[in-house]
C-alpha cells in the first residue's frame, strides 16, 4: 500500500502524517490489518528495538471522587461495586510496588482518586516515594493525582518523582461529553504544570467512549503536539453503574488499527498498551507488542487484569524482551532533549518532543489514574485466585464480536486488600 509505504517512511525518520494519514489508517480493512502492523512494528523496532517497557500501578486511594467522568468507576454518582479506600500507608505503598518491580516492573505509578491533592496529599506520597527508594533507588515514579496547583509539581519533583500522568482522554471538541466537572483545559494546564517543573509528561487517550475517528486523530495530533513523553491508550472497559455502561464499541482489531495509528504519529515515543488490553485484544494481546512499546503488568486500578505472569510469558513467546531498569526509554534524540528540559527547569526527567512548544497536555486524572478503571456487569464467576466473586459483562462488541465475560473482573486483589497483588 502507498500508504503505508508513506507512514512508515515518515515513521523511520521521525516524521509525524498528516491528519488525513492518520484517518486512513483507522479507515483500513481487515484483510489489511496485518500489513498495518507489520508497518508500524517497523518504526517501534527503529526507535525501540524489540524491548518492552513494565509498568506497575499501586492504587493509593479508590473511590470517592467528586468528579463526574463518564468513564470511571470512581466518579461521583457511580454505582459501581469497587474497593473504596483511602490512602494507604507509605509502607503498604512501597510493599504494592515492591510486587510489581520483582515482577519486572521499571516504573510504579502511585495514582489516587480525587480533582487534586491538597498539600497535606503531597506530604502523604513524598514520604511513599521515599519509602520506594529505600527499596529501590532505580525504580521511576510516576505520580497521577489529578490536577494540581501552583508549586505542587516542584514539590513532587524535589520528593523523587520522575513523572506526572495526566490523560487527555478525547479530543478538546468533546471533552464536555465525558466531564463537566472540569474541562480541557484544566488538563492542559495541569500538564504544563508538571511538565516546568522538570517532569516527564505521561498523557494519553480513552478509545471506544463513542468518539469519531477524527476524534481519536486530534487527540493523538494534540499529545503529540504537545510533546508527551508516554502515551498511554487505554481501551474502555464499561463499567455498569456508570454513564459509559453499554459503549461496547470495540474489536481486537480495532483496537490495533487505533495502536498502530499512535504509533505512526507518534513514531519515536513511548506508546503504551494500558487499561483494557485484555478485554479487548484479547487473543491478538502478542500483536500489539509489534505497535506498542510499553505495558501495565498485572491489575489496574480497580479491575483485575492478565496474570503477571502471564504478561511476562507473552512477551518471551512473542520474541521481545522486558526493558531493564538501567535501560534508556527513549531513544537518544529524545533523551537529549528531556536533559536539556531538565536542565532549564531545575530537574527532572523532561519531557518535549523535538520542536514542542513549551508545555504538554494531559490528564489522567480527575477521578482518574495511569489506566481506566476497569469494569464489569452483573453476572457473576468465582474468582480463583482471590476466593471472591468476580463479574463478568454479557455483552456484545461492536461488529458482532463476542466479550471475553471471563476477563471483565472488579479488582479483588493487590493494595487495599489483605491479598496479594497481582504481578
Amino acid at each position: 500500500m502507498d500508504l503505508l509505504d508513506t507512514l512508515t517512511a515518515k515513521g523511520l525518520r521521525g516524521e509525524t502524517p498528516t491528519r488525513e494519514e492518520a484517518l486512513a489508517v483507522l479507515a483500513t480493512t481487515d484483510d489489511e490489518l496485518l500489513d498495518v502492523v507489520a508497518a508500524a512494528g517497523r518504526v517501534r523496532r527503529r526507535w525501540f528495538g524489540r524491548r518492552v517497557k513494565l509498568n506497575y500501578l499501586v492504587n493509593l486511594k479508590s473511590g470517592l471522587c467528586p468528579e463526574d467522568c463518564s468513564y470511571c468507576s470512581q466518579r461521583l454518582g457511580s454505582k459501581a461495586e469497587i474497593l473504596k479506600y483511602t490512602w494507604l500507608k507509605p509502607g503498604e505503598a512501597a510493599e504494592a510496588a515492591k510486587a510489581g518491580v520483582s515482577g519486572g516492573a521499571k516504573r510504579v505509578c502511585l495514582v489516587a482518586s480525587g480533582r487534586g491533592p491538597t498539600d497535606r496529599d503531597i506530604d502523604r506520597v513524598t514520604d511513599t516515594v521515599a519509602a520506594i527508594r529505600e527499596a529501590d533507588p532505580a525504580v521511576e515514579v510516576c505520580a497521577c493525582l489529578g490536577l494540581l496547583s501552583d508549586n505542587q509539581a516542584e514539590r513532587l519533583k524535589a520528593a523523587g518523582v520522575d513523572a506526572y500522568n495526566h490523560n487527555l482522554n478525547t479530543s478538546e471538541g468533546t471533552y464536555g461529553d465525558i466531564a463537566t466537572t472540569h474541562t480541557y483545559a484544566d488538563r492542559v494546564d495541569t500538564v504544563q504544570k508538571a511538565h516546568g517543573a522538570g517532569l516527564s509528561a505521561c498523557s494519553g487517550l480513552i478509545a471506544g467512549m463513542g468518539e469519531s475517528d477524527g476524534d481519536l486523530v486530534d487527540v493523538v495530533l494534540a499529545l503529540r503536539e504537545l510533546g508527551s513523553d508516554s502515551v498511554p491508550v487505554n481501551f474502555l472497559i464499561p463499567f455498569e453503574g456508570t454513564p459509559l455502561a453499554k459503549e461496547w464499541n470495540l474489536t481486537p482489531q480495532r483496537c490495533l488499527r487505533i495502536l498502530a495509528m499512535v504509533r505512526f504519529v507518534n513514531p519515536d515515543t513511548e506508546v503504551r498498551i494500558a487499561g483494557g488490553r485484555e478485554v479487548h485484544l484479547r487473543s491478538l494481546q502478542p500483536l500489539g507488542l509489534h505497535v506498542a512499546n510499553s505495558i501495565f503488568l498485572g491489575d489496574y486500578l480497580t479491575s483485575e487484569g492478565q496474570a503477571g505472569q502471564a504478561d511476562l510469558d507473552m512477551i518471551r513467546d512473542a520474541g521481545f524482551e522486558v526493558e531493564g531498569m538501567g535501560e534508556g526509554t527513549l531513544p537518544r534524540h529524545r533523551a537529549d532533549i528531556a536533559a536539556a528540559v531538565t536542565a532549564g527547569s531545575g530537574g527532572g526527567c523532561g519531557t518535549a518532543a523535538a520542536g514542542a512548544a513549551a508545555g504538554a497536555a494531559g490528564g489522567c486524572g480527575t477521578g482518574g489514574g495511569c489506566g481506566p478503571c476497569g469494569g464489569h456487569d452483573h453476572g457473576a464467576v468465582e474468582d480463583a485466585a482471590a476466593g471472591t466473586p468476580a463479574v463478568g459483562a454479557p455483552v456484545t462488541a461492536g461488529g458482532g464480536d463476542e466479550v471475553r465475560t471471563d476477563l471483565v473482573r472488579v479488582r479483588r486483589r493487590g493494595a487495599g486488600t489483605e491479598l496479594a497483588p497481582n504481578a
